[in-house]
């Protein structure tokens, strides 16, 4: 599934998203700052008092122009000691006497007919209120910011409850079908939905009923919810988003409340569509848990369940819900009148990850080279979102290299990065180690590539990459959807062949195939448990596939006997002497082939499958030719010697690979 790219929905009209915005039921931010200044500016003014020009002197010199009869009037203030004395020309001076006033002094003024007037300051009645107002500011302040902070906390208790859903409205760009690449089955099973919420009277003219709900099932990556999306967007109707998760909180009863309360916002809307992603954690099956009915999950999906029978389809309101674990899910929820419609979202076909990679690549500059249809078909088995990260790695790959357009090669080295991991090129090995790295994948190299209708071979590197020491890549030609018994014998004969090509040339085994007798176990006990490939077992399935969660399959004890299991056993380990047996006898059979495609990795290290295939081809059809090509290759190498077969030997018939649905990457890897 391919999307444009998500972006946060934008701001309602005629608001700007830079501006700060005003609390519900407060102040804004910016209110307290413009009170502080206010305050400043009052109080700046208050002291500031408009003086006239007056020059200050000395007690003494006051005295000296009062005996002079230079002073006329005299302002005495009793509280801070000032005297402001006005001469006959009327020129105010200024000085601070005694605390009190000498009597020898006043006798002074008398004498010299001084207007003497004392005075006793007040002050400015607003800085006289401070001191007794400030400490009552300071207290309701706090009070008031103690009661809202009780109010927002109980306000959140209060609204615990109410549903997180987040609405997206018909008035925003949504997301339509022509954002959805590919899913052409999807769309048009969805498209029902669609042409009932454009226009319900069509179905109820005719009687029929329009599902209430749609489950969207598929892998993780598909686009379930980038479908559920485009759906709200080409109906024109409101989007309500919600996971399961958001209805679980520590608080029993919360979940229940919270779906009350979504339904309840949605039948408010009228016609809407509620898309729940991850249901699976709200909907397992009831009593699968450690807890009786009480239980918070079980409460949410009861009153769920009872929210979907509780408004009819002529409503408008349709559930949408997406997971990947449908095996889990309630029966109650998919019964009909619920859920009552799969709709199935599988990994994308080879048509489907073209155009996938069409939109992912619309707005990257892309060289000459590139080329859809071989990267898609290069990546079987990938989601929309691993074909998203694809594109991304490739377009990394290329700004590394400085380039200017991204290139087919990025594309194949972001291939190789996403399968199988970083190349370790800083890994110090000692020569021996390389020659058996080498020698191994050499071996799986031709196992896959003699075997008629397998997988080609895309590349086989002894360049340590992920936690494998080298790598042998297959590609598959096609999807494939199925298994035939004589594919999964050659995956198998695939897995072991590094292992018998290292007993081979240097007599004993390593732990380096431990990864590929892991593999090929799991693929031989799944021929007998799960396939039906074994005659001794015969058509039984005894693989149990079901996933155990607490509760449920706690106590789940096995579906056959204990002589049955050791049957198992012996037929899987059958299987594998068997392919180890045919795998021996190809390899030996391929001697020169083994020798030329090992030489050819301890000289490049990397060898494509095109050159992988001609190695081969010149073992059999040229043997004299091959052996110069290995004897000049020696000089450049230390390996060991090797016999060289003089005639090419008939290779047994093999069958295909195994399908992208078996395998997780098409690579083999020696640890």
């Amino acid at each position: 599934m391919a999307d444009k790219g998500s972006s946060p929905p934008p701001p309602p009209p005629g608001r700007n998203p830079r501006l700060p915005s005003k609390a519900e039921g407060g102040w804004p931010k910016w209110s307290m700052w413009v009170v502080v200044v206010v305050l400043g500016l009052l109080l700046a003014l208050t002291l500031s008092s408009p003086g006239e020009d007056a020059s200050q002197i000395t007690y003494d010199e006051f005295l000296t122009l009062v005996s002079g009869g230079e002073i006329t009037d005299v302002e005495y203030d009793n509280a801070s000691a000032r005297i402001e004395a006005t001469t006959a020309e009327g020129e105010i001076l200024r000085t601070t006497g005694l605390a009190e006033w000498p009597p020898d002094d006043l006798t002074l003024l008398r004498e010299n007919d001084v207007n003497f007037k004392p005075i006793t300051d007040t002050g400015n009645a607003f800085l006289n209120l401070i001191p007794v107002l400030l400490p009552f500011i300071f207290i309701m302040g706090f009070l008031y910011w103690l009661a809202r902070r009780q109010q927002s906390q109980m306000g959140g208790i209060m609204s615990i409850g109410r549903s997180k859903a987040k609405t997206y409205s018909s008035e925003r760009p949504g997301t339509t079908f022509a954002d959805v690449a590919g899913y052409a089955g999807v769309k048009k099973e969805v498209t029902e939905v669609i042409d009932f919420l454009k226009d319900p009277s069509k179905f109820g003219d005719v009687g029929a009923r329009i599902p209430k709900g749609v489950l969207l099932v598929g892998p993780p990556g598909t686009g379930k919810t980038l479908i559920a999306r485009a759906v709200a967007g080409e109906a024109g109707v409101p989007f309500l988003s919600v996971t399961g998760s958001d209805f679980m909180e520590m608080f029993v009863g919360v979940g229940a409340s919270r779906v009350r309360d979504l339904f309840s916002e949605a039948r408010k809307m009228g016609k809407a569509i509620i898309f729940i992603d991850e249901i699976d954690s709200i909907g397992r099956k009831r009593g699968a848990g450690m807890g009786g009915g009480h239980d918070e999950r079980e409460q949410t999906l009861n009153q769920m369940l009872a929210e979907m029978d509780g408004f009819e389809t002529t409503e408008g309101i349709v559930m949408i819900a997406a997971t990947n674990r449908p095996d889990i899910l309630d029966p109650a929820l998919l019964r009909p009148g619920r859920f009552d419609r799969q709709v199935v979202v599988p990994l994308p076909e080879l048509e489907d990850r073209k155009e996938i990679l069409r939109v992912h690549i619309k707005h990257k500059r892309m060289a000459d080279d590139v080329d859809v249809h071989v990267i898609a078909r290069g990546t079987p088995g990938m989601s929309g979102a691993d074909l998203a990260n694809l594109v991304n790695e490739a377009a990394l790959f290329a700004v590394r290299r400085e380039a200017s357009k991204v290139y087919a090669a990025d594309f194949d080295a972001a291939r190789d990065r996403v399968l199988l991991g970083i190349e370790r090129e800083s890994m110090v090995r000692n020569q021996a180690d390389v020659e058996r790295t080498a020698y191994h994948e050499a071996g799986h190299a031709v196992c896959a590539s003699v075997q008629e209708g397998h997988d080609p071979v895309h590349k086989v590197t002894i360049i340590p990459t992920g936690m494998a020491l080298g790598v042998t890549m297959t590609l598959p030609t096609e999807d494939k959807y199925k298994i035939e018994q004589s594919e999964a014998e050659a995956r198998i004969i695939m897995a072991l062949g590094g292992r018998n090509a290292e007993q081979l040339v240097f007599s004993e085994v390593t732990s380096g195939a431990s990864d590929d007798l892991r593999q090929a176990t799991q693929m031989a006990r799944r021929m007998v448990t799960e396939w039906g490939m074994s005659e001794a077992i015969g058509p039984m399935s005894l693989g149990d596939s079901a996933p155990v969660f607490l509760g449920e399959d706690l106590m789940h004890s096995k579906s056959f006997s204990d002589e049955t299991a050791k049957l198992i056993d012996d037929e899987t380990r059958r299987i594998l002497v068997e392919m180890e047996e045919r795998c021996k006898v190809l390899l030996q059979n391929h001697r020169g082939a083994l020798d030329l495609i090992a030489r050819r990795l301890l000289e490049h290290e990397t060898v494509s499958g095109e050159e992988v295939d001609r190695l081969i081809r010149l073992s059999i059809e040229d043997p004299i030719k091959a052996a110069e090509t290995l004897a000049q290759a020696v000089p450049k190498a230390s390996v060991r010697d090797a016999p060289i077969p003089t005639a090419p030997a008939p290779s047994a018939p093999a069958p295909s690979a195994v399908p992208p649905a078996e395998q997780s990457n098409g690579a083999e890897s020696s640890d």
